[in-house]
This record gives C-alpha cells, structure tokens and sequence, in this order.
C-alpha cells in the first residue's frame, strides 16, 4: 500500500503539474520506518524526490509541506490509536489536507497501480534543520517579548511525535519544565500516556504545583490541558477561554467560532452571552478548517483537543494551541481552573461501543427507534449524536442531558441497541 501511494503520489503531482517533490514525516510507531521505505520507493520508481522530515508532529509536516517548495507532504501516523495502527496522513503544498474528491483521486490512482514493492531498501537520510524551522514558526507566533520565566509547567509527549520538539520549546521561552512520557521505544507511543490518558499528568501537576499540565496526542495535533487543582479541561473549554482571550484582544476579524457537532450546548450559550457566533461541523480538525475558511474564522476547534488558528496555521496543532493558551492565562491573570468554572457544560455521556459492522445507522430501525424516543424525553434541554469512528470499528454514542444519572442511562440505552444490532 505504501510503495502504490508513493507511485500515484508522483502521479497526481504530474497530473496538476505540482513539483515531482514529497516531503515525509512521521510519528514513533515501529512501523513507521518500514513503511517510509516503501513510500519513498514508490515514489522513487516514477522520478519523484524525497525530503524526509523524521519523526515530527503532523503539524510540522503541515507547515513543511507549505513552505519547503514540495508538491505534496505526506504523516505516517494514527494519531492517538496505539502503536499497532498505522496510516497516512496527505498534506497539499498550502498546508491544507485534501478534500473528499481529491481523496477519492488519489485512491483510484492507487486502486490502479499493479507494481509490486521491493522487498527492502534504505531510507535516506532526515533534514534536521526541518525541525528547528518548524520551532522558529512556532515562537513567531508569540509576541516578540512573551517569556514563560519559572513558569512551572508539566508536559505529557505521549511517547509521540513531540518529544523531540515540544521540551525545547517551553525551556526556550523559560519555563521550568517537568517532562513526562518522552522517551518512545515503537510501542510505547499512547500507551496509557498521552491526551486520552492523562491521570499521570493529573497527579505530577498537583505534585509540582505547577502553573498547567499539557497533554499532546501521537502525531501532536491535538492538546488536553490539566489545570492547577488537576482538573481535566475539555476542548470545549479551552475554546472558551481562548474565545474569550481573542475577543478581548480583538483578534477576532469576524465575531464567529467554529467547532464540531461535538461541542457542549452549554459551551454554545455561553459563546452567545460573549457575542460570538458559532457554526458546527462534521467531526475532524478538516471540516473545521474548511468551514473556518468560508466563514473567515480565525479559531475553530474541536471538543477532543484540536484548535485551529487560521490566522497561524492550516491545522490543529498541540504546540501551538497550548502556546495561545498560556498567552490567555497570562492576560487573565487568573488560575487556569477559575477560567475554565466560568463555562458551565450540561452533563455528557460519551461511550465507545465496538461493532462488526458500520451499516448506515439510519438503515436500522431498532436503532433509530431507540434514539427517537431518547430524543423525545430530553426535548430542547438535551441531545443525541451517535456516529461511527473513522478510524477504529467503534460506534460513538454521545448523549447531553438535564442530570448524569439521566443522561448516563440514555446513553446506555442507546448503547445496548447499538451492541444488539451490529454485533
């Protein structure tokens, strides 16, 4: 698969006449290394160039591809999933991911392949001036005199793609930085560790007092923060803050957010009371920015931890994002906890259920059934999102309500129907 995307990379950049050039990064996964060399065969076997990044968050692989006069970049990362998935992510030479249509492009140009990769072959060798240009784009970001001077801060890198970037970064603007889960080994990479686990995190930020925890994802595009008292922020949350950050700095040009369907209904009312606009979208930091884009929005983001700074970026970057948050923190003069009691989020229940198949849900009438009458007892004081993951076989049951014991049971409901009928 990965000598074949190589191949029709090459092809699709002769196609819309793009330069024969592909810059690649990827997470810490084990596999990742073998399934460069087979990208870069493949793109090798048509003429194409390669530029190799190493290991590097996706949104550096981003910024690269924009600015390194490539045709195409291409992640070689799952993201949050563990060590054992692995995939790619395609960037244009704007920075931006590609569309559904051109998704679609590329894969038939795949689909059509029929060359068989080598057995082996060598990598070549990583740029490493690539990283420190994506630490450059990073601080000019901040203001020219923005420092973080004995600012106790704990970080969490997942075992990921930020362990090599995100330490240097706080010790850069000063911080007094206690690093956790920096040290990949292939396997390691979100291993109880990371923005989906973050209960270590939690425990050395009230050990060490700190100023903030901030968690990053695999690939490094997505941020969780822990406040002082160790609570855990949402994403919905730190929008908020930051929401209310750009507003009074007037960085907003247009009075307007973008988040997913995902976001809390009470994160939305208090958008309202702010004067800001909100507009929702399908899930996924490409549908935000898309949408950011259309509507000249300038933050976006979604309730899992990707916020996007149009402004600065093309995509959720976790680096970044928790820059412009300790930027808020330092105009607010207030502890990260104080900021994030100011938004109050109705009860939310979110449960993974694992199916054998992804029927489309409207399809199944016991389903739908359920979820209509859930629907029907919470009114206008709740609702229901059921999906299915794009990257795992999960369906995710999402349910606001009045109460949690009622919006627990909903849920749970739901659930069952879920697990009866696609199990």
């Amino acid at each position: 698969m990965a000598f074949k995307l190589g191949r029709a990379l090459i092809k699709y950049c002769q196609f819309l006449n793009l330069p024969a050039r592909i810059i690649i990064g990827r997470d810490t996964r084990e596999s990742g290394p073998l399934l460069e060399s087979a990208l870069v065969q493949g793109i090798k076997s048509l003429g194409g160039e390669v530029v190799s990044a190493g290991v590097i968050p996706t949104p550096g692989l981003a910024f690269l591809a924009k600015n390194e006069g490539v045709g195409l970049g291409v992640v070689i990362s799952a993201s949050h999933n563990p060590f054992e998935y692995n995939g790619f992510k395609i960037f244009k030479n704007d920075g931006t991911k590609l569309t559904d249509q051109e998704e679609k492009d590329l894969e038939e140009l795949i689909l059509a392949e029929e060359a068989s990769a080598p057995k082996s072959s060598e990598n070549d060798g990583e740029d490493e001036n690539l990283k420190e240009k994506y630490l450059s784009f990073l601080l000019k970001a901040l203001p020219e005199d923005f420092r973080l001077q004995d600012k106790n801060i704990v970080l969490d890198c997942a075992h990921g793609a930020t362990s090599g970037v995100a330490p240097k970064i706080f010790e850069k603007l000063g911080a007094r930085c206690r690093c956790l889960f920096a040290e990949p080994d292939g396997r390691n990479i979100n291993d109880n560790c990371g923005s989906q686990y973050t209960k270590s995190l939690e425990e050395a930020v009230r050990e060490e007092g700190a100023l903030l925890g901030l968690a990053f994802d695999g690939d490094g595009d997505r941020l969780i923060a822990v406040a002082e008292d160790g609570r855990v922020l949402t994403g919905d949350q730190l929008l908020y803050i930051l929401a209310k950050f750009f507003k009074e700095k007037d960085y907003l040009k247009n009075p307007l957010l973008v988040s997913t369907v995902m976001s809390n209904i009470g994160f939305i009312k208090a958008l309202k009371s702010l004067g800001i606009g909100h507009v929702a979208t399908d899930v996924g930091d490409r549908a935000v920015f898309f949408a950011m884009k259309e509507y000249e929005a300038v933050l976006g983001g979604e309730e899992s931890g990707h916020l996007v700074f149009s402004d600065h970026h093309t995509t959720g970057d976790g680096i970044l994002s928790a820059l412009m948050l300790l930027q808020a923190l330092d105009h607010f003069k207030k502890p990260l906890s104080e900021l994030a009691s100011e938004l109050d989020l109705a009860p939310k229940i979110l449960l993974n259920v694992k199916v054998a198949n992804k029927p489309e849900l409207a399809a199944v009438p016991a389903i739908m059934e359920v979820i209509r009458a859930v629907e029907d007892q919470l009114g206008d004081e709740g609702r229901v999102l059921v999906r299915y993951s794009g990257t795992e076989p999960l369906c995710r049951v999402m349910v606001e309500g009045r109460t949690e014991d009622e919006t627990s049971q909903l849920a749970r409901k739901i659930a069952e129907a879920v697990e009866v009928n696609l199990n």
